[in-house]
Formats: C-alpha cells, structure tokens, sequence
C-alpha cells in the first residue's frame, strides 16, 4: 500500500498549469513548484486558485482527484474521472443500506468507535490534568462517554443511534475546552458548544478545519476500494452529500481533536493567528493554515499498530485500512469463524 499523497495548495491567486508531466505553480507568473503527477493522489486547492484546462482533463485522466474548498476549508466541489471500483460491491453497499438491520448495525459500529476514541482522549487527559477539579470533571465526562457506549446495543432504530450519538458528542466536547491549557482558555474555547456553519470561536473553526481533511482523506479511501461515498449508513442520503465518507470519518474525529489541542497546548497556534469575520464567522489566516496543514501531513506519516495488521502503518493509510475492512463487511466475507465480516472501528490508545 502507498500512503495516499496530497498537494495542498493554499496561497491565493496561485495559477496550477500542466507541464508535460508535472503539475507547475506559479505565483504572479514566477514559477514556484513542480510536482510529478504520479506521486500525487488528489489536489486540494483552498479559496480563489486558478487552473488550466489541460491541467484538469489530464488530472480526471488519470484518477487524481481535485477537491475545492473555500477560505475557511468547506467544501465546494470535487473533479474526478469515470467511476472506478467494482460494481458488484457497490450493488452490495446499496442493498446494505436498504436493508435497517445492517444499515443499523454498520451505523452502530461508526458510532462506537468515535465515542471510544472519545473517552480515550478525555481520560488521557484526566490522567495529565495539571488540577484536580480538571482531572475530576475529565473523568465524569469519560464516565457519561461510557454510559453511552453501554447504551449503544439498546439503540433499536437509527434515530435512537443518532441520539445517543448526538449526546455523547455533547459530553465529549464539554470535556474538550478542558483539555486545553488554562492560560490559553479565554481564547480557545468553545463559548456556545460546537458551532460549524459558520464556526463561531477559535476552537471550533480548527476542528472544523481538520474534520474537512479527514473528510476528504476519507472518501478518497473509500473510492480507492471501490465503495460509493455516497450511500451511507448513519448519516441520512441527501443530494450531494458524502454520507459514507462522514460515516467513515466519525472515528476519526477524535484525532483531529488531539492534533487541534497539540498545536494549541504546545503555542504552535496562537490567538492572532485567527480572524473574525463579518457576521461573526472565525477562521484561520493564511500563514496559520499553511501550518496546520504541515502539521496534519506530518501526523499522517507517523506510525501506529493497527489491531488487525501485523506491522505498524503510517496514520495517513488507517482511512484506507478501514475503507478495504467496510467493504468486506459490506460484501458479507466470511470471518475466520465463517461467519459475516462485522466492521471494526479504528481505536486508538
């Protein structure tokens, strides 16, 4: 396997050009980059960046995605060539989300995972409380993430799934602002609970930032293997709307939230390094983006044992992993009991 490689392209007014078989940056028509197209997966281009035609047609050619986000990393298209993937499979995800046993107990495993994760952020973070009111309040918040994992299996629908979902997600991010520094508190917090369109405080506008490149890490992964990322499992089908890729990266929200809080923790990231827009809106400045997104990539080689692999992987491939482990849950393959493949969630330590 091949860690799935990412160019992200941040500054703005930046003009992307096919040069035989490199993609060409320029910058006020100063050249500044060349990248050869077989080291790259996908394409992200942040706000207002050019692009040549023959640049785009060469890069749906050859299966390269190109994502485009806005100023603040929320998603506005996506260019990608024919439909690859097997077409068995994909008839398999379709029948599997049709039918509210499996859709339910897909559903119920991405939840399980996100709020395990969870509880494990929040009690590493009780265990390094530098006060006692931190680490007790910490452990409560771990407590009430474990009650609802107590709860999952009781969740007979998926709306019922998507309340305890919705709750512990409440509880979890009560507990995160405690989890950063106190002397960085006042300026990273989140004042209303998690806000998103737009993000309202500092805090919320980093994770929503993160939460976009696992989004699209995500369902680059799940297209690698063949499975439709539109056909979810726990996030309701709506047009044009990624479900299985927001399903998929449920698990992994806990990890942006570790990063978001080891930039913040160890002043990486400061306040000035934000702006408040009109209406309210946060967002982070240019220079501070191109940061965060040195950062991310650099968290994504680091190497984790993976439960079911042999050897360690880099973070960046554990969306692939676990889109190759969906699609075999989804296809029904036999475990080494000979019974249907359940999906395990990525957990981490």
């Amino acid at each position: 396997m091949q860690l799935l490689n990412t160019l992200y392209v941040t500054t703005p007014d930046s003009y992307l050009r096919l040069e035989n078989q490199t993609l060409a940056i320029e910058q006020d028509r100063e050249l500044k980059l060349r990248v050869p197209l077989h080291h790259l997966h996908a394409v992200v281009c942040f706000g207002h960046i050019q692009l040549s035609t023959p640049l785009m047609h060469t890069l749906a050619q050859q299966g390269i995605a190109l994502v485009l986000l806005d100023d603040h990393g929320r998603f506005q298209a996506r260019l990608e060539g024919p439909t690859a993937g097997n077409v068995l499979l994909r008839r398999a995800q379709h029948e599997a989300s049709a039918n509210a046993e499996r859709s339910l107990a897909l559903a119920r495993a991405f939840v399980a995972g996100k709020i395990r994760n969870a509880r494990s952020l929040l009690m590493r973070g009780a265990r390094e409380a530098k006060s006692e009111e931190d680490a007790s309040q910490l452990t409560r918040q771990a407590q009430n993430l474990a009650a609802s994992l107590r709860a999952l299996p009781g969740s007979a629908t998926l709306d019922a799934l998507r309340g305890v979902e919705g709750e512990a997600a409440r509880e979890h991010f009560v507990g995160l602002s405690l989890l950063v520094r106190p002397d960085a508190r006042h300026h990273f917090s989140m004042q209303d609970g998690r806000s998103r369109r737009p993000p309202r405080d500092r805090l919320n506008a980093l994770l929503s930032f993160f939460y976009s490149l696992w989004m699209n890490d995500c369902r680059s992964a799940l297209e690698a293997v063949g499975l439709d990322p539109q056909v979810g499992f726990l996030h309701a089908l709506r047009p044009g709307r990624a479900a299985l890729a927001l399903d998929l990266m449920e698990e992994f929200r806990p990890l942006a939230d570790r990063l978001a809080l080891t930039l913040i923790n160890r002043q990486q990231l400061r306040a000035d390094d934000f702006v408040e827009r009109e209406g309210g809106a946060v967002s982070l400045r240019p220079d501070a983006r191109k940061s965060v997104l040195v950062a991310f990539q650099e968290r994504k080689q680091e190497l984790l044992q993976h439960p079911l692999l042999a050897q360690p992987i880099p973070l960046g491939l554990a969306p692939l992993v676990q889109a190759r482990l969906l699609a075999r849950a989804v296809r029904g393959e036999p475990d080494v009991e000979g019974q249907p493949s359940a999906y395990l969630p990525f957990l981490i330590k």
